[in-house]
């Protein structure tokens, strides 16, 4: 940990990396958004305030569709691509970054922490746990990792947890059916609590309840981890520093990727269209449509990277899509403070419109938010070096005060 206090710790950074996880952070404040923070399956009388009208449903078809699952894929990615790009950065120099990223991932489970206070659906807290396991996959043979990646996207953690558990919750006690007696009551602290009671319930049964969805037969960590290793994979071939000559493998993968998603998308419709109207996860049928649902969603992320990568090399799009450079440098300072507007504008602590608003005005009120936070971004970085976050992160790091003004 001694040698990286001696190396350059401020890289160059490459555009196209900030461009695309502010691109990714845009996705999550919508969904985020337009579901209301409530990190669960929605109660009826949330769904009869949301779908009010042909947009409300056009709304949820877009972010199903097209956000929903792959916008954290995309940010899920970022996050082993940037992994590999410290290790490197670092190992380059003669250095080794493993201990001093351990120690980062401590420091983002307490900034995770603070965040799943207000948000439940963190994500940072599972990044920090998962994080670790990245380390030890550093210099482990790309095969290897490959192999690794297509096990945990065709579902190997949601099949061995369900053969111990036949579907039932592993951790916390919230029932995922959206009438639950646990689920309407946690929906009414939101609506109805204060600040200090929605931090009361957050604080333990918010993560219990995470878990379940992380760990269980839903199996969110298994594809995020997946994600971090592709992330990881991708940086050792170097793909972003030249992105522009790699036409072949960007054409195989947004081609592959289609295939995969037309396949998906047809086994998913077979295997939930045959378990009837009311879904449950307590069969292998529907182990496999969500198997089916992770792979749409895989396929779609890795579209939207080629695509995006297509698009950035020409110089029209260039100029829009870097716009979201400067939000992706504040990636960290940005998803925590949209998740505090957010909450305030909906929460009963705040402006209380929770279960008020239909999916229009919330994806209004969300495409605004980017914008302000885009022009913010772009603002701060021009008299500041980091976001406020990013620099106290970094400074506790590498345990010395970072110069934060310009």
């Amino acid at each position: 940990m001694k040698t990286a206090n001696k190396i350059n710790t401020s890289p160059q950074r490459i555009e196209i990396v900030d461009a695309l996880r502010g691109f990714s952070l845009a996705g999550i404040v919508i969904v985020h958004m337009v579901e209301n923070y409530i990190a669960a399956p929605p109660p009826p009388v949330l769904l009869d305030a949301m779908h009010q009208g042909i947009g409300d449903n056009i709304v949820d078809g877009f972010i199903g569709f097209l956000l929903r699952g792959k916008f954290f894929a995309l940010f899920s990615f970022l996050f082993g691509l940037s992994f590999f790009i410290q290790m490197d950065n670092v190992s380059q120099k003669g250095g080794y970054f493993g201990g001093r990223f351990l120690w980062r991932l401590i420091l983002l489970l307490g900034i995770g922490y603070a965040h799943s206070l207000f948000y439940a659906g963190d994500i940072l807290t599972v990044y920090a746990m998962l994080g670790i396991l990245l380390v030890p996959f550093y210099k482990i043979n790309s095969k290897w990792i490959i192999l690794f990646i297509a096990v945990l996207f065709l579902g190997i953690g949601r099949y061995l947890v369900f053969v111990f558990t036949g579907g039932e919750n592993l951790f916390g006690k919230m029932d995922f059916n959206p009438e639950s007696p646990s689920l309407l009551a946690y929906y009414n602290t939101l609506k109805n609590g204060s600040l200090l009671e929605v931090f009361s319930t957050n604080a333990y049964d918010g993560h219990m309840n995470k878990l379940n969805f992380q760990l269980g037969v839903f199996g969110r960590a298994y594809i995020t981890f997946g994600f971090f290793l592709l992330g990881m994979l991708v940086g050792k071939i170097g793909f972003f520093k030249d992105y522009e000559a790699r036409k072949k493998l960007v054409k195989r993968t947004w081609i592959w990727s289609l295939v995969l998603f037309l396949v998906s998308g047809a086994l998913m419709a077979v295997t939930f269209g045959s378990l009837g109207e009311n879904v449950t996860f307590d069969n292998w049928v529907a182990m496999l449509g969500l198997t089916a649902y992770d792979l749409n969603n895989v396929s779609m992320t890795l579209i939207l990277i080629a695509v995006f990568v297509i698009l950035y090399k020409k110089s029209k799009p260039q100029k829009w899509l870097s716009k979201f450079a400067p939000y992706g440098r504040m990636a960290l300072t940005n998803y925590f403070f949209q998740s505090i507007v957010g909450t305030f504008i909906l929460f009963g602590w705040g402006l209380g419109f929770l279960g008020e608003l239909r999916n229009v005005y919330t994806f209004i009120i969300a495409l605004f938010m980017i914008l302000v936070q885009m022009l913010l971004s772009k603002w701060w970085l021009k008299n500041f070096r980091y976001g406020p976050l990013e620099w106290l992160w970094r400074s506790l790091t590498f345990l010395r005060v970072f110069p934060l003004k310009k």
